[in-house]
């Protein structure tokens, strides 16, 4: 079956109209009252190889969920007038969970560039997960 679109396209296309920032520049915002940080990795990878200090966890399979007041799975963290920045492992699911929540209409949202990976070469701090 040929795709329409594959996920390198849909990469390149989230990548051109979504916000994006270092890991050092997530460092220096994300401990920020008026900031979540969300983990959007499986809990495997979590329980594996910790998460950044402050995180919450959304799965990438549950996030539309969670965002969405109308949903029975809403959580109020994601409530309005807050800076969302997601990160994922490499930076691919949090690219595309990123443009989806734009989609959705979150305005201030962005993703950390390399994710988790890149978090851990800059050097910056990290914490085992505990549910």
């Amino acid at each position: 079956m040929a795709l329409k679109k594959g996920f390198k396209s849909l990469l390149e296309d989230a990548s051109a109209r979504i916000g994006t920032i270092s890991p050092e520049q997530a460092n220096e915002t994300v401990y920020k009252a008026d900031v979540v940080l969300v983990d959007t990795r499986d809990v495997r990878e979590l329980e594996r190889e910790g998460q950044i200090p402050g995180a919450i966890h959304a799965p990438r399979g549950m996030l539309e969920f969670w965002v969405d007041p109308d949903s029975p799975y809403y959580k109020p963290v994601f409530g309005g007038g807050k800076r969302f920045v997601l990160y994922c492992q490499s930076g691919w699911r949090s690219t595309l969970a990123t443009a989806t929540l734009m989609d959705m209409g979150f305005e201030d949202v962005v993703h950390i560039e390399g994710g988790f990976d890149a978090w851990k070469v800059a050097g910056l701090p990290v914490e085992p997960y505990t549910r």
